[in-house]
């Protein structure tokens, strides 16, 4: 069992970068105001574990205007997409094992 646990993500240790990409992946796309709002954090809490996220290529960053104000907005990856699956799944197995 200890190899299990071994196996999990390091990126998604944090529970805001797990709870960003949990938004992540059941919604297109995300503002960073409504994943700030959905989460009760600060920006630059928030914004920290974006750029970790972005780093590790697990999310893409969009930036675009709407109407005169410019915003910013978030989805995955297929890479970002995969790694997240696989550590759920690793998780899973981890709890079946108990």
């Amino acid at each position: 069992m200890k190899h299990i646990i071994t196996n999990l993500n390091k990126v998604f240790d944090n529970r805001l970068r797990l709870g960003i990409m949990s938004i992540l992946m059941v919604n297109d796309k995300v503002t960073f105001r409504d994943l700030k709002d959905t989460l009760g954090v600060t920006d630059g809490n928030l914004a920290s574990h974006i750029k970790a996220l972005e780093k590790a290529e697990y999310i893409l960053v969009t930036k675009e205007f709407v109407g005169k104000k410019p915003q910013t907005s978030y989805s995955t990856t297929v890479l970002g997409r995969k790694a997240f699956t696989e550590h759920l799944d690793i998780l899973e197995k981890f709890l079946k094992k108990r």
